[in-house]
């Protein structure tokens, strides 16, 4: 009798929505095609001394594909960190990579998934310029990948959003205030743009789109002359202000970058200051990251792992998988982590919300929304 073919499955980087689903899938399809699947725990950590791994069975993955974070752990810091070489390319410690390339062969692994976001799939292309067998997934909330139109997790997060703007209307509608919501997006400002439009947003700061506090203000105060007495305003928190920084809560370091946060209170405090009106904050944080995950991304993420899992059994290594609707497909690795996918401020999504009137702090409520903007596509 031949020996059972099988293959290897982490989550790294920051936790997700849908990565129990990833999991579940690619499970439950090296079944299908007769594989044994081994989950390694705390990310790329457990591939090296001392290697930490557990058999996924159908009991270990019965019930998850509605939990949030990963069965298997993570970790977005530690050994394995990309760091710039003599030459400037990222390279990471060779050292690291005969480590998990001697984990893969001692397991007898036929591949191994790596699911993560942009620094992760960094990695995953250096195992496979090594000559690891290695498949990608891609994990983001921010939804910045350029080489997918949605990664899972995004959508939950914007259901988060969404959920605290719709409970932010009632009590700043009651009491006549400016609420201000700040929510993640480090280079791109897709949650606070879906949300914003979602939830009813007034004003979406975003990275994308400079903009001043005075136009910020403007539209508070248009509002005002039409009766609504409180407005809702809704900040990616990697929007630089005004002045071209952009607000942080710790410096870099350890090779992480510095973390953001803050834009949303220091909005709030300089709003209040120049309107001379009553202002709150909300940060939503990590809530984002947190819970079940919406329909979309458990239906998104199990065809993650299903497919992963195809890339593997046709050895089609060096590959991501990603959604161009209707259809999942894959692209190189490489193609995934060189350019990061960022809102337009002529896309369609920002010419609806200027449509209905939303602000993006970057020109006079009087002026058309029509103004600067390009015509729609034939």
């Amino acid at each position: 009798m031949t020996a059972k073919r099988r293959v290897g499955v982490l989550t790294s980087g920051g936790d997700a929505p849908g990565l129990n689903a990833v999991i579940r899938g690619v499970y439950k399809s090296a079944a299908q095609l007769g594989y044994d699947c081994v989950g390694f725990l705390r990310g790329y950590e457990g591939l090296v001394d001392p290697v930490s791994y557990v058999p996924l069975t159908q009991q270990s993955t019965n019930g998850i594909l509605n939990q949030g974070g990963t069965i298997l752990g993570s970790t977005n810091r530690g050994r394995f960190t990309i760091v710039r070489g003599t030459d400037g390319e990222p390279m990471l410690d060779p050292e690291l990579i005969d480590g998990a390339r001697l984990t893969v062969e001692q397991l007898g692994l036929t591949g191994l998934i790596c699911i993560g976001g942009d620094g992760s799939l960094a990695i995953a292309q250096e195992f496979h310029e090594a000559g690891i067998p290695v498949v990608g997934v891609p994990k983001t909330i921010d939804n910045d990948l350029s080489a997918t139109v949605f990664t899972f997790g995004f959508d939950s997060a914007v259901a988060c959003a969404t959920d605290a703007l719709d409970r932010l209307h009632t009590t700043a509608a009651s009491h006549e205030r400016i609420m201000v919501l700040e929510v993640m997006g480090r280079n791109s400002g897709w949650i606070a743009l879906y949300a914003g439009i979602a939830g009813g947003g007034d004003v979406i700061l975003i990275p994308e789109i400079p903009w001043t506090f005075e136009h910020v203000c403007e539209k508070i105060l248009d509002r005002e002359t039409h009766g609504k007495r409180f407005t809702l305003v809704v900040v990616a928190e990697g929007a630089k202000l005004p002045s071209g920084e952009i607000v942080t809560c710790a410096p870099a370091e350890g090779g992480r970058h510095a973390r953001l946060g803050g834009i949303g209170q220091f909005v709030s405090d300089e709003i209040g200051k120049r309107l001379k009106r009553e202002t709150r904050c909300v940060v939503l944080g990590h809530l984002q990251r947190g819970g079940p995950p919406t329909t979309f991304d458990r239906v998104l993420a199990t065809q993650f792992g299903a497919h992963a899992m195809r890339l593997v059994h046709h050895e089609r290594f060096g590959e991501m998988v990603c959604y161009h609707p209707p259809e999942i497909d894959s692209v190189p690795i490489t193609e995934a982590v060189r350019q990061i996918s960022t809102v337009s401020p002529h896309c369609s999504a920002v010419h609806a919300a200027r449509a209905l009137g939303v602000s993006f702090g970057d020109r006079a409520p009087t002026e058309s929304p029509f103004q600067r903007a390009s015509a729609p596509s034939e």
